[in-house]
C-alpha cells in the first residue's frame, strides 16, 4: 500500500450522513480525491453549491476535494477503497445495488453500526453474503468513540478498525491517521461491531434514566452493566471479552451514553420525560440506530438464551409499550446476583 503515501488512491464514500461526510472531509483534507454518494437532493445541492452539508453536518466548510454525485455507479467504480457509510436498516439494499461496480482489488471500510433485524447479521456478515468470495478478506470495519461533529472540528479522537485481515486494517489505519485521529488495529471483527452496536441500546436506557431524574449513580451502574451484557452476547457470538474493555467497548459507551451529541441518549432522554416513540421519531431527521438494534439485540438474547436484562426492558419500552418507571422497576426487583457470573469468565470454578 504504498501508494497511500501518495494520495493517488481512489476513494469513495457510500452515504452523506454527518458520519460519511465527516469521513470524507478527513480524507480530502489529506490531499486524495474523494467521490461522496449523496442520496437526497437537497443534501446535495448544499453540497455543491455553498461546500457545506446543511442538513447532516451545518457550519462545517467542506473541502474542494470532495466530489458529490448522486450516482451509485460514479462512486463506487474502480475505486481503491470505498467506505459504507449508510444506515444499518438501507446497508443491505445499498450494497446490492453497487456490488456490479466494486473490484476485486477495492478494500470495503464499513462505518455502519448495526444489526440487521431479520437476519440478526452485522454488516460485515451481510457484506459476506452480497459480495463475492475473493472481497471476503478485504473487508474492514470502523468504531469506537467518534461524534461526527467533533471529528470534523479536529477534535483529538480515537478508534479502531477491525479485518481478519491485519495487513487491511493497517491499510485503512494509514490512510485514515491524521495529527487528530488516532486509529488502532483489531483482528476482532465480530467484537468491534458488536460494541459499536449494541451501545447505542445501552444509551436508550441511560436518556430514559437521566429523564426519569434517577441520578448519576444510577446512570454509572447502567453503563457498567450494560458492558456486561454486551460481553456476555459477544463472546457467545465469538468476540474477544477484552475487546470490550477497548474503545469499540466501552470507550463508545461511554461517550454515546453521557453525551449531548449522543441520538440514542437523546431518544432514551425524551421517552424518560414521557414523550411517546412516535412523536420522537417524527422530530428526528437522522437515524438513532439504537431503536432497530434493539429488536436484534433482543431477538439475539432470546436465541442464544443469553440474559441481557437490561436491553430486554429496552426492548419492551420500545416494542411493548411499557413505561420507562416499570422497566425500571423490574431491573431493580430481580434477584440478587454474583457480579461476575460463574462459567463466564475462565478463572470462576464453578
Amino acid at each position: 500500500m504504498t501508494s497511500l503515501a501518495k494520495g493517488c488512491l481512489k476513494i469513495g464514500i457510500i452515504g452523506a450522513g454527518s458520519w460519511g461526510t465527516t469521513l470524507a472531509n478527513l480524507l480530502a483534507e489529506k490531499g486524495m480525491d474523494v467521490s461522496l454518494w449523496v442520496h437526497g437532493d437537497d443534501v446535495y445541492e448544499a453540497i455543491v453549491n455553498r461546500k457545506e452539508n446543511a442538513v447532516y453536518l451545518p457550519r462545517i466548510t467542506l473541502s474542494k476535494g470532495i466530489h458529490p454525485t448522486q450516482s451509485l455507479e460514479e462512486a463506487s467504480h474502480g475505486k481503491d477503497v470505498l467506505v459504507l457509510a449508510v444506515p444499518s436498516h438501507v446497508f443491505r439494499e445499498t450494497v446490492s445495488k453497487l456490488k456490479s461496480y466494486v473490484g476485486d482489488s477495492c478494500i470495503i471500510l464499513s462505518a455502519t453500526k448495526g444489526i440487521e433485524n431479520d437476519t440478526l447479521l452485522t454488516m460485515s456478515g451481510i457484506l459476506k453474503e452480497i459480495l463475492p468470495l475473493p472481497l471476503h478478506d478485504r473487508l474492514v470495519c470502523l468504531s469506537g468513540p467518534s461524534f461526527a461533529r467533533e471529528v470534523a472540528e479536529r477534535q483529538l479522537t480515537a478508534v479502531t478498525v477491525a479485518s481478519r485481515n491485519q495487513k487491511m486494517a493497517e491499510a485503512i489505519q494509514t490512510l485514515f491517521t491524521t495529527p487528530f485521529f488516532r486509529v488502532y488495529t483489531s483482528l476482532d471483527v465480530i467484537g468491534v461491531e458488536l460494541g459499536g452496536a449494541l451501545k447505542n441500546v445501552i444509551a436508550i436506557g441511560a436518556g430514559i434514566s437521566d429523564g426519569l431524574g434517577l441520578g448519576y449513580n444510577a446512570r454509572a451502574a447502567l453503563i457498567t452493566r450494560g458492558i456486561a451484557e454486551i460481553s456476555r452476547l459477544g463472546v457467545r457470538l465469538g468476540a474477544n471479552p477484552l475487546t470490550f474493555a477497548g474503545l469499540a467497548g466501552i470507550g463508545d459507551l461511554v461517550l454515546t451514553c453521557t453525551a449531548d451529541l449522543s441520538r440514542n441518549r437523546t431518544v432514551g432522554l425524551r421517552l424518560g420525560r414521557g414523550m411517546p416513540l412516535s412523536d420522537i421519531l417524527a422530530d428526528m431527521r437522522m437515524v438513532a440506530e439504537g431503536i432497530a438494534t434493539t429488536k436484534s439485540a433482543y431477538d439475539l438474547s432470546q436465541r442464544l438464551t443469553t440474559e441481557m436484562p437490561i436491553t430486554e426492558q429496552i426492548y419492551h419500552v420500545l416494542y411493548g409499550n411499557k413505561s420507562p418507571k416499570e422497566a425500571v422497576k423490574e431491573l431493580m426487583d430481580r434477584a440478587p446476583k454474583d457480579e461476575l457470573e460463574r462459567g463466564f469468565f475462565p478463572w470462576r470454578s464453578n
